[in-house]
């Protein structure tokens, strides 16, 4: 469905769309998030949808790297242009974005981090800004879900091969990169029975980890479930868990089989490919999405830069989607003002 934006609209979200590889080539100036402009979080009036760098991964348990994940994204970012082939969305035609910055994270203190970043995108929900972040360890999607589930619990479609309901405990912290979702239904900000998980496989430390997250009402769709059923099956039963109502979308870059995106810090084999990404993602369209993350990207362990890539093209494909519900819940607003004014 194509959302209709008025003239007024339209000019203001023009102002905030990316430089065009006509008028200066797409290697040359400074790297930013799909080459949008850059606007200071706290002077970024008219910003519809935030993209922001989380570049943090002291929460990570196995191989570090993904602190230079924003910076690597933003470079590879750089090459995508105005519409999706796919499904004819042209996101800045649709919402206002541009590149916030970073989270000025601690990468020695977990804890101080997560506030930082819960108070960040506090900030940003205050504003009416929807936020689309780049890890960053997968950590960082705890106290992004602090803040904008505040006063609602929200639903989550979260793409991974780790389940990350962990309960480990690291030098007494129960904050680590395989512990975020655990920590954000007890603390009431998702609600389980709205959550899905899609492609999750490999070894686990316990039992435990899925067994709390199926007992909480979490779907688990496992990789070996997924690939017997297919996608588009897939991609149906995620919206029906999630429904209606506000939806938080969370992208590991390990849902990838390594073949397609092996910089990453807990790679598993038997992952999802490219094409299968691109479909699930599509197919999410229509969702309530209120935020999004991608997390996980890691271009140190990959010198050939193909996982930054398929992480900012990735990223792009969430921005679409983040920018048609933007324009519909805008369309939405408009229909009931009108409505009001009519009676």
């Amino acid at each position: 469905m194509a959302h209709r934006v008025n003239e007024t609209d339209a000019a203001r979200i023009a102002r905030f769309r990316p430089a065009s590889g006509m008028e200066t080539p797409r290697f040359a100036g400074v790297a930013s998030f799909m080459r949008l402009p850059c606007r200071d979080p706290g002077a970024a009036e008219g910003v519809e949808i935030g993209l922001v760098g989380i570049p943090f991964d002291g929460a990570t348990t196995n191989r570090p790297g993904a602190r230079l994940g924003p910076r690597g994204v933003r470079e590879a970012s750089t090459g995508t242009r105005a519409i999706n082939h796919a499904s004819g969305i042209a996101p800045y035609a649709l919402a206002a974005c541009a590149d916030l910055g970073d989270v000025p994270v601690n990468p020695v203190d977990a804890a101080e981090t997560c506030r930082r970043i819960e108070a960040f995108m506090l900030g940003l929900a205050g504003a009416g800004i929807v936020p689309l972040s780049v890890g960053g360890d997968h950590l960082v999607t705890y106290p992004i879900l602090r803040a904008l589930g505040r006063g609602r619990p929200l639903g989550l479609v979260h793409i991974d091969a780790h389940s990350d309901t962990d309960d480990h405990q690291y030098g007494g912290t129960r904050l680590t990169h395989g512990t975020p979702f655990r920590r954000a239904v007890e603390d009431g900000v998702l609600d389980p029975r709205r959550c899905v998980q899609v492609g999750i496989r490999g070894s686990m430390d316990a039992a435990d980890e899925r067994d709390w997250a199926c007992a909480q009402g979490i779907r688990v769709v496992t990789m070996e479930e997924a690939a017997a059923r297919g996608m588009p099956e897939v991609a149906a039963e995620a919206r029906a868990v999630v429904g209606a109502g506000p939806t938080y979308l969370s992208f590991d870059i390990d849902s990838l089989d390594p073949a397609y995106a092996p910089g990453t810090g807990t790679p598993e084999i038997g992952g999802l490919t490219t094409r299968e990404a691109l479909a699930l993602l599509r197919s999410l369209r229509g969702l309530d999405l209120v935020g999004a993350d991608l997390v996980e990207v890691a271009p140190p362990l990959d010198p050939s830069g193909l996982t930054a890539l398929t992480g900012g093209q990735l990223a792009f494909e969430i921005l679409c989607l983040l920018a048609d519900s933007v324009a519909a819940r805008r369309a939405a607003r408009r229909e009931s003002d009108q409505t009001t004014e009519n009676r």
